[in-house]
């Protein structure tokens, strides 16, 4: 972000700013959807929120980062780990957001959704 300079407040927020695929950008510039920050009563930084599809993929490039290789590598149980993460994080609620994770994990559609299915069986018994 261009013309905030280093603001305390600024370096407190990226963090999370930047885990949701946020942007943040001056608040003169905020949009109606934006949401403007304010800091001891002044309007420091304005948030743009990600559209629901661009939250799916930055979620997904996170998980590879945080696996160290392309989500496609991983082994069943680590797949199945991550089908149980991102639907607890509402990625199946995105249109298409079985078909980009099967996508990404490199298996079906049929697949995600045994996995989904998987834990919902071994809640009920």
């Amino acid at each position: 972000m261009t013309g905030i300079g280093d603001d305390p407040f600024i370096a407190a927020v990226k963090p999370l700013v930047d885990a949701m695929g946020g942007e943040m950008v001056p608040p003169d510039q905020a949009g109606d959807d934006d949401v403007v920050l304010a800091w001891e009563g002044r309007d420091v930084v304005a948030v743009r929120l990600p559209q629901l599809a661009d939250s799916l993929d930055h979620i997904l490039a996170a998980l590879e980062r945080k696996h160290g290789r392309p989500l496609a590598q991983l082994d069943r149980k680590e797949k199945q780990q991550v089908v149980k993460a991102l639907e607890a994080r509402g990625a199946f609620s995105v249109r298409h957001g079985v078909e980009t994770v099967a996508s990404a994990l490199g298996v079906s559609r049929f697949t995600v959704y045994n996995y989904l299915n998987r834990d919902y069986g071994a809640q009920r018994q």
